[in-house]
Formats: C-alpha cells, structure tokens, sequence
C-alpha cells in the first residue's frame, strides 16, 4: 500500500500532548526503580521465570472455543516507510530441472527483522543502556559478530501463559489512537477496569493501539517519527504486577519519546531493567474482533521462537488460543 502524504502523521515534539517530558535523570531513577537484576538464574530467561508449570496449566483452562488466532503480519518484501529493509523471498527451486521424481519446489527466505514491519520478539540481548545489558552483563564482552553469549533468544525457549489484550480503541470507542499518542498508567488502569480483566504475575500483555487499521485505511507514515505506545510512567504499574512479556501492534514505545536522550526508554525498562522481552509489529484485529465477540480479553497464549543461538531476537507467529 502506498502512503498518502497528506494523511502521514505531523510528528509532535517530545513531550507534546503527552505529559511533561522526562529528563534523563529522572529515567535513570525510574530505571532503578524497576529493575530486577539478580533475581533469576538463569539471568538471560529474565522474567520469563515468572511463568511456572502451575501458571501454564491455569492459562490452559482459558481454552473454551478453541478458536485459534495468529497474530503475526504478513512477510513483508516491500519497501516502505515503515520498512526501510524488506523481506527476502525468492524460488531456489522450481522442479524444473531433470531429476528422479517427485518433483520438488524449494524457496529462500531472509530478514534483517529488527524494525517495524517485521513481528517478532526482541531477546534480552537486544538492548544495552549504558553499555550494561540486563542483569549488568557488560555488552561490549557478550556481544560480537558472532552473535550474543548472553541473553541470546535460544535461552528462552517456547512460552505459553495468559494473555491479557488492552484494546485501547475499544475502551475509547475509537478506530484506533493516532501516532504520538501516549497510554500512561492511568490508562492502563482505566482499560482493565473497562474490560473487566487485571493484569497479573506471569501474563503476556499485548497493547493494542490499532495502528495497523489506520495503515490499511491512510497508508503507511514513518513509525519512527510517530507511533502510539507506553509512556515510561506505566513501566513501574506493568513492574509491579510482574509482567513476563509485553508486545503490541507496534513497537510499545510511544514515539516521539518523552525522554531526553533515550530514543527507545520502554525498551531499556522492559528488556534492559526489567528482564521482559518483547514482541513488535503484531496484528491484533483478529483477535480484538474474537474478544470482543466473546466478552473476555483473557486467552492462552502460545509464543515459540526460533532457536538460534546468538540471536538477539526472532521473528515469531503468537497464537492466542480461546
């Protein structure tokens, strides 16, 4: 889909509508506050520790329909301004050479998938601040162009545990939130409230901010420049009700960020801080259909990684189960 300059988004300056900005001081303070380092061995599955066998087997009891919902989008080999560097897909084999049959078709597929057009989770060796990954792993020594010896997303393994949908929109009664704006823990709070669910230990928390509907309806705009997302200040409600993951349809990060210097501050506090990987670029319209067709904004939730050691994230297809 080609984007209409006209409906791209005018990118508010940092802080704008949002509340006051937040001084680097202030964030390297709120970084403290949340941080769990030292918690967990071993450290580089971080707060995915929070989901015990106990957890899985209560999120299994959520299954009543059994209605399926992928939530990834599709792979995307177009070039955009909300995909600086697409996807490969090519034919490596069309049956077409002589051969013993059965004939046999084979493809090739490559993705540089850290960005916004890509879903994926992001591992704990994703994200450094100050040279520190979490649990105060120095980066510079775990992390070459070999791939991360820390944090590294093959240490994390498959996750099922209850996810918890905030669709924003539907408690707003609107399409979707438009780029740059930020969900605060007010809001947070507001939208439990609203669809009678309350955020707990272990759950997976998927923000929806309908960001995808408006691309299909205006066009793609730049999410770097404005995007609707977390404000920093609703990092210490997710902290305390112990998260284990936290994903959305974008990139959780409200944009532009609200905090000086830091160009992706929900990124330190979850991944860096807190130990919580984190899943981006999702398609949540399915499933905020299913919710809200069946009232409830709990479900199972089945996430499976890649295995590759050393890689500081994977691209991956959640399924919510209801």
């Amino acid at each position: 889909m080609t984007s209409n300059p006209s409906d791209a988004p005018t990118p508010p300056p940092a802080g704008a509508g949002n509340g006051p900005a937040v001084s680097h001081e202030e964030f390297d303070a709120l970084f403290e506050t949340v941080r769990t380092w030292g918690r967990w061995t071993p450290a580089d599955r971080g707060a995915w520790h929070r989901v015990t066998a106990d957890r899985v087997r209560q999120a299994t009891a959520l299954v009543r329909s059994g209605t399926v919902v992928p939530m990834a989008r599709p792979w995307n080999t177009a070039s955009g301004p909300d995909n600086r560097r697409p996807a490969l897909h090519y034919m490596s084999d069309l049956g077409d050479v002589e051969a013993p049959e059965p004939a046999t078709h084979k493809d090739f597929i490559a993705v540089d998938y850290h960005g916004k057009a890509v879903s994926h989770l992001d591992a704990l060796s994703h994200v450094a601040y100050r040279g520190q990954l979490y649990d105060g792993r120095p980066a510079r020594e775990l992390i070459d162009s070999a791939g991360a010896r820390f944090g590294a997303v093959s240490a994390l393994g498959p996750l099922v545990t209850r996810g918890v949908l905030l669709d924003l929109p539907a408690v707003a009664g609107s399409a979707w939130l438009e780029p740059g704006r930020a969900v605060h823990a007010e809001d947070i709070v507001a939208a439990e409230r609203a669809l009678e669910v309350t955020i707990g230990e272990g759950d997976a928390v998927l923000l929806r901010s309908g960001g995808l509907r408006r691309r299909q309806e205006l066009g793609a705009w730049d999410p770097d420049a404005a995007s609707a997302g977390l404000h920093v200040d609703a990092l210490p409600l997710l902290a305390e009700r112990g998260i284990a993951l936290l994903g959305g349809d974008g990139d959780s990060d409200v944009r532009p960020s609200p905090v000086d210097g830091v160009h992706s501050p929900v990124h330190a506090l979850a991944i860096a801080a807190m130990g919580v990987p984190l899943l981006d670029n999702l398609d949540l319209e399915a499933l905020s259909a299913a919710c809200a067709g069946t009232g409830r904004y709990t479900f199972l939730l089945v996430v499976a990684p890649l295995n590759i050691p050393g890689g500081t994230g994977s691209p991956v297809t959640p399924v919510a189960v209801l």
